[in-house]
Protein backbone atom coordinates (compact mmCIF):
# COMPACT_ATOMS: atom_id res chain seq x y z
CA UNK A 1 0.00 0.00 0.00
CA UNK A 2 1.10 3.55 -0.68
CA UNK A 3 2.64 5.71 2.06
CA UNK A 4 0.84 8.67 0.48
CA UNK A 5 -2.25 8.23 2.68
CA UNK A 6 -2.63 7.95 6.43
CA UNK A 7 -3.62 4.69 8.03
CA UNK A 8 -6.91 4.84 9.93
CA UNK A 9 -7.15 2.72 13.05
CA UNK A 10 -10.33 1.56 14.78
CA UNK A 11 -10.18 0.44 18.41
CA UNK A 12 -13.11 -1.51 19.82
CA UNK A 13 -14.75 0.18 22.81
CA UNK A 14 -17.33 -2.46 23.70
CA UNK A 15 -20.64 -3.39 22.10
CA UNK A 16 -20.46 -2.14 18.53
CA UNK A 17 -18.63 1.10 19.34
CA UNK A 18 -15.15 1.94 18.12
CA UNK A 19 -12.92 4.98 18.22
CA UNK A 20 -11.37 5.68 14.85
CA UNK A 21 -8.22 7.77 14.46
CA UNK A 22 -6.15 8.89 11.51
CA UNK A 23 -4.15 11.90 10.36
CA UNK A 24 -4.68 13.61 13.72
CA UNK A 25 -8.47 13.28 13.70
CA UNK A 26 -10.68 11.08 15.86
CA UNK A 27 -14.32 10.03 15.78
CA UNK A 28 -16.66 7.57 17.45
CA UNK A 29 -18.50 5.01 15.32
CA UNK A 30 -21.39 2.92 16.66
CA UNK A 31 -24.69 1.31 15.75
CA UNK A 32 -28.18 2.44 16.83
CA UNK A 33 -29.96 0.61 19.69
CA UNK A 34 -32.19 -1.34 17.27
CA UNK A 35 -29.00 -2.87 15.82
CA UNK A 36 -27.50 -3.61 19.24
CA UNK A 37 -25.40 -0.46 19.70
CA UNK A 38 -25.70 2.60 21.92
CA UNK A 39 -25.88 5.22 19.15
CA UNK A 40 -22.77 7.10 20.35
CA UNK A 41 -21.71 7.92 16.78
CA UNK A 42 -22.62 7.42 13.14
CA UNK A 43 -22.76 3.91 11.69
CA UNK A 44 -19.92 2.83 9.36
CA UNK A 45 -22.33 2.79 6.42
CA UNK A 46 -23.37 6.36 7.27
CA UNK A 47 -19.73 7.37 7.07
CA UNK A 48 -19.62 6.07 3.50
CA UNK A 49 -22.65 8.22 2.61
CA UNK A 50 -21.11 11.20 4.44
CA UNK A 51 -17.82 10.71 2.60
CA UNK A 52 -19.66 10.60 -0.72
CA UNK A 53 -21.69 13.75 0.06
CA UNK A 54 -18.69 15.73 1.30
CA UNK A 55 -16.48 14.61 -1.58
CA UNK A 56 -19.09 15.41 -4.20
CA UNK A 57 -19.86 18.86 -2.76
CA UNK A 58 -16.11 19.61 -2.80
CA UNK A 59 -15.80 18.30 -6.38
CA UNK A 60 -18.70 20.47 -7.61
CA UNK A 61 -17.25 23.53 -5.84
CA UNK A 62 -13.81 22.80 -7.34
CA UNK A 63 -15.28 22.27 -10.81
CA UNK A 64 -17.35 25.47 -10.52
CA UNK A 65 -14.15 27.37 -9.76
CA UNK A 66 -12.43 25.80 -12.78
CA UNK A 67 -15.38 26.83 -14.97
CA UNK A 68 -15.54 30.30 -13.35
CA UNK A 69 -19.07 29.63 -12.12
CA UNK A 70 -19.94 31.68 -9.07
CA UNK A 71 -21.74 29.79 -6.33
CA UNK A 72 -23.80 31.39 -3.60
CA UNK A 73 -24.77 28.07 -2.08
CA UNK A 74 -24.36 24.39 -2.72
CA UNK A 75 -25.76 21.29 -1.06
CA UNK A 76 -25.35 17.59 -1.80
CA UNK A 77 -27.72 15.02 -0.31
CA UNK A 78 -26.78 11.35 -0.51
CA UNK A 79 -29.38 8.67 0.16
CA UNK A 80 -28.15 5.07 0.27
CA UNK A 81 -30.30 2.12 -0.76
CA UNK A 82 -29.73 -1.30 0.73
CA UNK A 83 -29.04 -4.15 -1.66
CA UNK A 84 -31.95 -6.58 -1.26
CA UNK A 85 -31.01 -9.47 1.00
CA UNK A 86 -27.33 -8.45 1.24
CA UNK A 87 -25.28 -6.69 3.94
CA UNK A 88 -24.24 -3.79 1.71
CA UNK A 89 -25.55 -0.72 -0.08
CA UNK A 90 -26.81 -1.43 -3.56
CA UNK A 91 -26.83 2.18 -4.71
CA UNK A 92 -26.75 5.84 -3.79
CA UNK A 93 -28.90 8.72 -4.94
CA UNK A 94 -26.83 11.93 -5.15
CA UNK A 95 -28.84 15.15 -5.37
CA UNK A 96 -27.09 18.49 -5.92
CA UNK A 97 -29.05 21.62 -4.94
CA UNK A 98 -28.03 25.22 -5.57
CA UNK A 99 -29.65 28.55 -6.33
CA UNK A 100 -27.28 28.73 -9.31
CA UNK A 101 -29.41 28.00 -12.39
CA UNK A 102 -29.19 24.39 -13.56
CA UNK A 103 -27.96 25.32 -17.04
CA UNK A 104 -25.12 27.36 -15.49
CA UNK A 105 -24.18 24.69 -12.92
CA UNK A 106 -24.42 21.67 -15.26
CA UNK A 107 -20.83 21.89 -16.64
CA UNK A 108 -19.43 21.88 -13.07
CA UNK A 109 -21.78 19.06 -12.09
CA UNK A 110 -20.67 16.92 -15.03
CA UNK A 111 -16.98 17.61 -14.35
CA UNK A 112 -17.48 16.72 -10.68
CA UNK A 113 -18.80 13.27 -11.64
CA UNK A 114 -15.29 12.55 -12.99
CA UNK A 115 -13.27 14.12 -10.16
CA UNK A 116 -14.95 12.97 -6.93
CA UNK A 117 -12.57 10.37 -5.49
CA UNK A 118 -15.24 8.69 -3.39
CA UNK A 119 -17.71 8.21 -6.25
CA UNK A 120 -14.85 7.04 -8.48
CA UNK A 121 -13.84 4.50 -5.83
CA UNK A 122 -17.41 3.23 -5.48
CA UNK A 123 -17.82 3.04 -9.26
CA UNK A 124 -14.65 0.94 -9.63
CA UNK A 125 -14.10 -0.77 -6.28
CA UNK A 126 -10.50 -1.19 -5.18
CA UNK A 127 -8.91 -4.50 -4.26
CA UNK A 128 -9.29 -5.35 -0.58
CA UNK A 129 -6.49 -7.23 1.17
CA UNK A 130 -7.42 -8.86 4.49
CA UNK A 131 -4.72 -9.95 6.95
CA UNK A 132 -4.95 -11.30 10.47
CA UNK A 133 -2.05 -10.06 12.59
CA UNK A 134 -1.13 -12.44 15.38
CA UNK A 135 0.26 -11.56 18.77
CA UNK A 136 -0.27 -8.65 21.10
CA UNK A 137 0.40 -5.08 20.19
CA UNK A 138 1.63 -2.63 22.78
CA UNK A 139 -0.88 0.00 21.62
CA UNK A 140 -3.90 -2.33 21.77
CA UNK A 141 -5.43 -0.63 24.80
CA UNK A 142 -4.56 2.94 23.85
Amino acid sequence: MSDEYATWTARWRGGYASDVEGRGFALRVDEPPEAGGEDTGPMPTELIAAALASCFVAAVAWAAGKRRIELDDLRVDVTPERAPGEPRHGGYEIVVTSSTPEEVLRPAFELATRYCWVSNTLRQPPTLVYRLASGTRSDASG
